[in-house]
């Protein structure tokens, strides 16, 4: 997911309207980056070409400290690049755009 700016919203609650299957909770995740031009002038050997820099977006919960990327539970009332797009902005309060599905 391409990030692109952030605000705030209300999160959703409960998990009356959660997908599963076979009895598992169905979860979304997303990777969120950006991408950062470099200053030519930085390239550490002449005439080599500035490579874009990558940032990726790593978060951390009130239940668990580490570090992780942005998921939560996918609802039967929006299609996967809805429930990504909704987890990374409650989780994370990014919004982008859904670029890649992959799906396990």
């Amino acid at each position: 997911m391409q990030i692109k700016k952030s605000f705030s919203m209300n999160s959703r609650t409960g998990r009356d309207l959660q997908r599963y299957n076979r009895g598992c909770r169905q979860v979304v995740g997303c990777i969120p980056y950006r991408s950062k031009k470099r200053d030519p002038s930085s390239c550490v050997q002449q005439g080599s070409t500035p490579i874009d820099d990558l940032e990726f977006l790593l978060i951390s919960s009130q239940k668990n400290p580490r570090m992780m990327f942005p998921k939560g539970g996918w609802e039967i009332d929006e299609s996967l690049e809805e429930a990504a797009s909704r987890e990374t902005f409650e989780e994370a309060g990014v919004v982008g755009e859904v670029e890649v599905q992959v799906r396990i």
